[in-house]
């Protein structure tokens, strides 16, 4: 697992949302398709690898037949998982009601695949109720669980750093920006040293 060309491939878009926080022009602002895009953090995935699939919500929506949710009650659902966070704990009920604009709230059926792997995608999944599983198919067809999201857990969240709604709240809410911003890096460093304590267990069986 390499870790490093990600760090490396996220630290121009962090530098060029904290030149927008101070009033600044990004400096080399590319036209989107040519930014340095995101990928689903639980691939580990080095750019440019033979595979690479691009995926949209657009057509995921339409492929696992994601169907509108009720708004009041997923804004509910949201303030209520993530108002407990510690990065939103400043934020006041109406923040919280104007980040959950930017978010879609939909219902997906049961078995369906929302992020499949070897994909790299344009949107983040945030669990509001229920279970998520997250498989690996391993070269010779089987699966093997990784693990489970619950209710408060993200997934793909690097593919957040290049959304399009990320930009429109960094241009408009850079406060609740910053929250959201603050709240990813904690929970992406968790994952990563929760992947890299189970790396070590199983090098140290070996």
């Amino acid at each position: 697992m390499n870790t490093n060309s990600r760090a490396e491939a996220t630290s121009p878009l962090l530098k060029k949302f904290f030149q927008r926080l101070k009033g600044q022009s990004p400096e080399n602002d590319a036209p989107a398709g040519d930014r340095e895009s995101g990928f689903f953090s639980t691939l580990f995935q080095d750019r440019g690898e033979d595979g690479l699939v691009h995926s949209t919500w657009a057509t995921r929506a339409i492929e696992v037949h994601a169907e509108a949710f009720d708004r009041a009650r997923g804004n509910e659902l949201f303030s209520k998982l993530w108002g407990e966070d510690r990065h939103f704990a400043a934020l006041s009920a109406d923040d919280l009601t104007r980040l959950s604009t930017y978010l879609e709230f939909v219902q997906v059926a049961p078995n369906q695949e929302v992020i499949g792997q070897n994909e790299q995608g344009d949107y983040l999944m945030i669990v509001l109720d229920g279970t998520l599983a997250v498989d690996r198919v391993q070269p010779w067809g089987g699966r093997a669980r990784l693990a489970e999201a619950h209710a408060g857990d993200m997934l793909g969240e690097m593919s957040l750093l290049d959304a399009r709604r990320l930009d429109e709240m960094i241009d408009e809410e850079p406060r609740l920006a910053v929250a959201l911003l603050a709240s990813l890096s904690r929970r992406l460093s968790l994952r990563l040293r929760q992947v890299s304590a189970r790396l070590s267990a199983l090098l140290s069986r070996s």
